[in-house]
């Protein structure tokens, strides 16, 4: 085992019968072929910890799909009369039953477009532009990267920042 610094924190890098799974406090990773295989832990959020694993290993073009349990979530509606997004924010235990997104670059940042549907207990669904969600159990993400990078742009038409090829 062995742990080293970076701009995100303290990671520690640990090897046992199924190979090698970085870890920093609130979640751990393990890279299978040209994936990311996530788990991010309880009280952990989400968006934040998917940047910083994009950011960390230099993923800048990529999908990501994901399930699990949450606690919170807020979650974006984009109104295109307005060009604004308005926010709302569910705290009850729910369950992701879908996560899905991409990765790309605005600024030389990671900037990831993330949408989730979530259940709770009456198995009514909501969901829409994922802003934040707090892991209440358990969330399992995968990500997977593609070479290059995809840029985005702001598009005072349309109000969002869209793909720039």
């Amino acid at each position: 085992m062995s742990a080293f610094a970076s701009d995100m924190g303290t990671f520690v890098e640990v090897s046992n019968d199924n190979g090698v799974v970085m870890k920093k406090d609130g979640y751990q990773f393990k890279q299978l072929d040209n994936k990311y295989f996530v788990r991010v832990d309880k009280d952990t959020e989400i968006v934040s910890a998917l940047k910083e694993i994009c950011k960390e290993n230099n993923i800048t073009a990529g999908e990501i799909t994901g399930l699990g349990a949450i606690k919170s979530a807020t979650f974006g509606f984009f109104n295109p009369e307005t060009k604004e997004y308005k926010e709302k924010t569910f705290k009850e235990y729910m369950e992701i039953t879908s996560l899905i997104g991409n990765v790309s670059q605005k600024d030389d940042e990671v900037y990831l477009h993330l949408h989730m549907n979530a259940s709770g207990k009456d198995y009514k669904t909501i969901g829409g532009h994922l802003v934040k969600a707090v892991v209440s159990a358990t969330s399992e993400i995968i990500i997977s990267p593609e070479e290059g990078s995809i840029g985005r742009k702001f598009s005072e038409e349309i109000g969002l920042n869209l793909f720039d090829f």
